[in-house]
Formats: C-alpha cells, structure tokens, sequence
C-alpha cells in the first residue's frame, strides 16, 4: 500500500509480480490487495533476487506485458523461523550432507568465512577493516530511524569483542535477522520524482555450485556482471556517487567493491579507511545501515535506498547532489548481480 501511494497509483493498478521464494507469496498479496496480474514470475537468485528482478521488470514493462510490476519481500527472519532451521537451497545436497556438513561447513558464515579466509592469505586483511565496515554500517542506521539498530552505536572495541561465529567471523561482521517487509515498484513513466534503471546485469561464478573451484579463487558472479554494465553504460566506478552494496557479511562488502571495479585487488581495505565509505568519504556505501545493521530484506532494501538517495529524500543521511547510485546482489554461493540506477538529472 505505501508503495503504490509513493508511485502515485492505486494498488489495483499493479499488474505484474515477482515475489521472492520463500517470502510472503505472490497468491496472498493478489488476494489481500485485489490484484489481477497479467504478468507474474520468480527470480530464485537468492540475494541476487533483487536487483536481477529489477532487469525482468524492466523487460516486462518495455514490453508491455505489464504497466506496473512490484517486487516485495516480506518475511519474519527474527520472530519466526530460524536462519539454522530453513530448508537449504543450495546444489548437491548428499555431498554437502555427507562432506561439507560434517567438516563444519553447514551455515553461510561458515561457507563465506572461506573467501575470507583466502583473501587473507593472498592480500593480508587486518580485522579493524572489517570492523570500519561494521562500523559505518552502524553509523549510517543511527541516521536511519527505520533502521533495527537505530539508536545502537557500535565502538570499534566492542566489535573486536564480538563472539567468534566462525573464524574469521564474529558478531558483529555477520548481518542481521529481521521482521520486515519492503517493496518496489517498477513502471514505465517520466514523472520527476521516477528513477531510472539505467542497466543491470546477472551472472554466476566459473563454479556456480562451489565456492572453492574457482580460478581465480575470488572470482564471483559479480566480477562479470558489474563489466557487463559499466561497459553498456560507458562510465566507470569513479563515476558513481554511492554504492548499496550486499553486505551478508563485512569481508563480503570489500570483496565486492573490488570485484565491481571501485577498488583494485588487494586494494579496497584503503578505501575503507579513515571514512572512506562513510558519508562525506569518496565512496559512501550502504547509506541506510545495509543488511548489517537496517535489516535483512534480501537486498530490496538497498534498491530503496539507492531510489531514496536519488530523489533526495534521506536527510541527514544524504549523499551531496547523488545521480548515480549503484546496487549489488550476492546469491548462493557467488551469483552475482548489479544495477546503476539515475535520477531525472542524469
């Protein structure tokens, strides 16, 4: 209902839906709301879902298919059912049964403290990074009243002090559970406050159902996808005043800044440095708390903060004259996705 009232239209105007798996379903929100979709569909990309379904909106109402597509999610991740109790999606399930889980490889964390752990082998990573990632994380949700850590602030001693999740994870680098709901809509229209989807592109890992076949070991879906738009857009990572970048974990946010262009190999832990990513630093990222410390929306929260920060509505949280914002996805076990989004300016 609030999204239809901030595009302008009534809710019984929307005809087209992409859900995300596992959230609330496309069959209740039609129910509650009255809908009649003419088009409807599932991107299973896990936290790709986001940004790549801002692509097949697109498409649909270039196409005509639809006039008006929402893309919610919606899911009590705190209250309800718990991450560790959730049926896993991942390929291969008897090998990760009988190989993975019984070597303590059976959660994200556990999973994605690998890449971590590699890149520290390769380029170094001193823990105070990660926690300037948390940290700004934090800082920005205390300038974010919707944010579930409002009003919590984080020291970079209390975040060393964090309890040990899985090495080199702790606490505070892992992101939050959440009761919560967040939509987008998606039109084809010109009004001034509209914000334009100016590319997004998708593509998954040499190794899609591993994370430890790759080579290079750091490549990810990514990697691909945010050259696939920097080269159809003609611009470049110095070109964009804010990114909103899928942080499931801190190592995860400097992972992507590297592989999406805005950092070199090795390099991001600079950009990071002395408020780098901060508000008023050269690249501010995830400017409403992010996953880390907003909530967990599987990413959709991040596209409204990136349209927010475009249409300048973010108060003490805004980023100077913003015309560009990026978006990131990470799914599965490397998926990747990526968006460059432009205001009526642009």
């Amino acid at each position: 209902m609030s999204a239809a009232r901030d595009a302008g239209i009534e809710p019984q105007e929307i005809d087209g839906l992409i859900p995300y798996p596992g959230h609330i379903g496309d069959d209740i929100l039609q129910a509650e709301l009255d809908l009649k979709p003419r088009f409807r569909t599932t991107v299973d990309m896990g936290g790709c879902s986001a940004v790549s379904a801002l692509r097949i909106a697109s498409l649909a109402v270039a196409s005509g298919a639809a006039k008006h597509v929402l893309l919610f999610r919606g899911l009590k991740g705190s209250s309800g059912l718990r991450k560790a109790d959730r049926p896993s999606f991942l390929p291969g399930q008897p090998f990760r049964r009988h190989l993975e889980h019984v070597h303590g490889l059976n959660t994200p964390a556990q999973r994605y403290a690998l890449l971590c752990q590699r890149y520290k082998h390769e380029y170094g990573l001193d823990r105070r990074t990660l926690g300037e990632i948390a940290l700004a994380a934090r800082a920005h949700a205390n300038l974010n009243p919707d944010a579930q850590m409002y009003g919590r602030d984080l020291t970079m001693d209390e975040y060393l002090a964090g309890r040990l999740i899985s090495d080199p994870y702790t606490l505070f680098d892992c992101c939050l559970e959440t009761d919560g709901a967040s939509a987008v809509i998606v039109s084809k229209r010109n009004d001034a406050r509209d914000i334009r989807i100016l590319s997004v592109a998708e593509a998954q890992g040499v190794s899609p159902d591993d994370i430890s076949n790759r080579e290079p070991f750091l490549d990810i879906g990514l990697t691909q996808a945010a050259n696939d738009v920097w080269n159809e857009l003609g611009v470049g990572p110095n070109d964009v005043d804010a990114a909103m970048i899928y942080d499931c974990f801190t190592f995860e946010v400097l992972h992507q800044l590297e592989e999406a262009g805005f950092a070199g190999h090795g390099k991001a832990a600079a950009l990071i440095a002395d408020g780098g990513i901060r508000l008023g630093g050269k690249l501010p990222v995830n400017t409403h708390g992010g996953m880390l410390s907003e909530g967990h929306q599987a990413g959709l929260n991040h596209v409204i903060e990136a349209v927010r920060q475009l249409r300048q509505e973010c108060g003490q949280r805004q980023v100077e004259d913003a015309r560009l914002v990026a978006v990131s996805g990470w799914g599965q076990l490397g998926d990747g996705s990526f968006a460059v989004l432009g205001g009526q300016n642009v």
